[in-house]
């Protein structure tokens, strides 16, 4: 699960006349990922393209042309089905024929639709106004305006101005058509140059005769039947999709076979008489491939492991040029320096949260796999963070059908996530006995006393300190294997480099971090440090290291600052000696980082009880020993809460107690406000989980950049061969 699956490099080397058919076999198998040919070898060329491979290519462009005009998706599709060279010649052609055909006609027909409903738009203002067409234009001493404006503001304007003698307005709905007869000293233009000191929209009159009304019925009249054409289109159109989808998408795919096919040789070294391929295939398949290859063309072709990837970076590319071709076990020279390919070796239950390591880049080969880690600290730091049994149980709805609704392998993987982190929130609910942020859970199945408490109530206050410390212990072990995993990727290559640079952060985190749970220098320190784990909640008898394991944990801390200070000056020279003094201060904020955990634990156990609190109403009971406990009420309303407990005081009376009205708003925010706390638990606990993954811990090991196993080769879905 750390390791990618063994990759080893071959050789496949023949002469050109078995060319052909070795590409056939090893297509068939979809086994391995080519390496391309750099055109370093002597005598070597890379190849070309199989005869038919540009047909080939063009007609899958018509193919898939012809798919994105009929919308056709794999839904469409039917039974498989053999395709064959004549099947494609033919029936394509008339496909191709027939649809580009409809396919015009429909874009003739939409470009009038277009026209008629611009023409539409355009006359519709004048129908409002109700005066003929041929009434709004045509004159030579009057001056006429139709626009979009107040008629009030235009009046205004117009009687105000000098050099109009007359005038006259007309309004229908936003439209106003104004008649100005201006004085003979007056400009042709004067009309137009009043209003634009008005809000005016002009309208150009339509080029029509007769009644505006009139007009639109045409247009509409028109429109109707452009309608009625285009959908006799689109029907003969689905109709089309119907017949074709299965042989399309058969197509598609025989058509993608066969230009893979054709354009392999472009990843050889040839001569004129014989071929070299190479590429990775997982290790333990590699017999499989020399028995295909065997009963395909016999010893006419020579199979070849050049070698089996190590899983150390410097052991596979050294120091020197770590770009340089590989030296094969035989002696003989690969023909492409790249990384093997990554395939990730997760069982099921893992395999979803590789979508999170990827969402940051897939892990090189040679790395180790964060994922299984993933799938132990992400459920389980979401799901105590949110900690309810209601919303657990919601998530593992919504995970459930993301993973079952959905054939994508992102979302599918998006589901799985959400079922593992609905889980450990149901878990974590019934330990705190909390259901929709109500304590039902510890009522009925912990007699009102569950084993754990968000630490939300004053008198449980003592929880929300140790959840801090547990938070940063829990920190403390999630670095730490980071920085094991560091350890070991570099023992191998630089024993030196893995003490310093990983060892000494080991070193400076148990140190540092032993001393300050020391009770050297108690005084200075926060007493929950020593009481968490001592009665206060938890009692399991730990009040602290003493001073001497103290003084050792300094001393600890130092060698490992001391290490770290020659990592830095090993590779900065002089100022490595202040940078990493500097960044060794991260031994305390990183680890503080994780007290974000214990931070939104109450940030959203607090929402849950601001929701509840203004629907159910809550009263207060104050203990002898300082704390209050807070209880809501769901059974009675504040009238019976204080005539019943004396010591009771009420923090709100709540919505629900409030008459019908209050009800039925104390229901609308009681719904609401639990969805956005549901919401807000993926952005804030989910993006706070995920963060501290990324940052606090691939940040100690991780790189990634490795490269996606593609095997050359297709699964079929729409086509056979039998």
């Amino acid at each position: 699960m750390l390791r990618p699956e063994r990759m080893s490099k071959v050789s496949v080397t023949g002469s050109r006349a078995v060319m052909d058919d070795v590409i056939e076999t090893v297509h068939e198998l979809n086994l391995v990922h080519l390496s391309d040919y750099d055109g370093s070898w002597e005598g070597f060329e890379q190849g070309n393209p199989i005869e038919g491979a540009d047909d080939a290519s063009e007609k899958l462009v018509t193919v898939r042309s012809l798919e994105s005009i009929l919308d056709i998706d794999e839904e469409d599709a039917g039974p498989s089905r053999i395709v064959t060279d004549e099947a494609l010649e033919d029936e394509l052609q008339s496909v191709r024929e027939e649809v580009n055909e409809l396919d015009d006609r429909r874009s003739e027909l939409e470009d009038e639709l277009r026209d008629v409903e611009d023409r539409l738009d355009s006359i519709k203002p004048f129908a409002d106004l109700g005066i003929d067409l041929d009434l709004l234009s045509g004159y030579e001493t009057l001056q006429v305006a139709v626009g979009e404006a107040d008629e009030a503001e235009v009046r205004s304007a117009l009687a105000d101005a000098d050099s109009i003698a007359e005038f006259g307005t007309f309004s229908g709905g936003n439209a106003v058509a104004v008649f100005a007869y201006p004085e003979d000293s007056a400009d042709e233009d004067v009309l137009d140059e009043l209003l634009v000191g008005v809000d005016f929209a002009s309208l150009d009159v339509p080029d029509a005769q007769g009644s505006p009304e009139e007009y639109v019925e045409e247009l509409e009249h028109e429109r109707q039947k452009l309608e009625s054409k285009l959908d006799s289109v689109e029907n003969e159109l689905e109709n089309v999709k119907l017949d074709t989808a299965s042989f399309l998408l058969a197509a598609e795919e025989k058509l993608t076979i066969d230009v893979q096919k054709a354009e392999a040789p472009l990843n050889f070294a040839t001569t004129e008489n014989a071929f070299v391929a190479e590429g990775w295939i997982p290790t333990e398949r590699y017999t499989e491939l020399t028995t295909a290859l065997g009963e395909t063309v016999g010893d006419r072709v020579e199979v070849d492991e050049l070698e089996r990837a190590s899983y150390d970076a410097h052991e596979a590319h050294g120091p020197e040029d770590p770009d340089a071709n590989e030296v094969a076990a035989d002696g003989g020279t690969t023909m492409d320096g790249d990384q093997p390919p990554v395939v990730q070796d997760n069982p099921g239950a893992v395999k979803p949260f590789e979508l999170l390591v990827e969402t940051i880049n897939r892990p090189k080969y040679f790395e180790f796999d964060p994922t299984v880690v993933l799938f132990l600290t992400f459920p389980a730091f979401f799901g105590f963070m949110i900690g309810d049994l209601g919303y657990g149980l919601l998530y593992l709805g919504i995970g459930y059908w993301l993973y079952s609704s959905f054939d994508n392998d992102a979302i599918k993987s998006l589901g799985g996530i959400a079922l593992w982190a609905g889980g450990f929130t149901a878990l974590f609910g019934i330990l705190y006995g909390e259901i929709f942020g109500l304590h039902l859970v510890g009522e009925y199945l912990w007699g009102g006393h569950p084993p754990i408490h968000k630490g939300l109530q004053p008198v449980d206050a003592e929880y929300a300190l140790s959840w801090m410390v547990i938070s940063i212990l829990a920190g403390l072990l999630h670095m730490t294997v980071g920085y094991v995993f560091d350890f070991v990727e570099n023992l191998a290559h630089d024993p030196v480099d893995a003490v310093l640079e990983s060892g000494s952060w080991v070193l400076l985190f148990a140190g540092i971090w032993t001393w300050i749970f020391s009770r050297q220098a108690s005084g200075k320190k926060p007493d929950f440090l020593f009481t968490a784990f001592n009665g206060e909640p938890f009692k399991f008898g730990f009040s602290g290291f003493s001073p001497e394991i103290g003084t050792l944990g300094l001393v600890i801390g130092g060698i490992g600052l001391l290490l770290y200070v020659a990592s830095e000056v090993k590779h900065l020279g002089g100022p490595g000696l202040v940078i990493g003094v500097l960044e060794s201060l991260s031994v305390l904020s990183d680890a503080l980082s994780y007290t974000r955990i214990a931070a939104v634990l109450l940030a959203k156990a607090g929402m849950a009880f601001v929701v509840n609190l203004l629907f159910f109403g809550v009263y207060v009971v104050e203990h002898g020993h300082g704390g209050a406990e807070w209880h809501f009420m769901l059974n009675h309303g504040p009238q019976y809460v204080l005539e019943h407990h004396e010591e009771a005081s009420i923090m709100f009376p709540g919505l629900m107690h409030s008459g019908i009205a209050g009800l039925v708003g104390g229901l609308l925010v009681l719904v609401i406000g639990h969805l956005l706390v549901l919401a807000l638990g993926i952005t804030s606990a989910g993006l706070q989980a995920v963060r501290l993954e990324y940052v606090e811990f691939f940040g100690k090991f991780y790189e990634g950049g490795g490269e996606e196993y593609e095997p050359f080769g297709h699964d079929r879905t729409y086509t056979t061969q039998d």
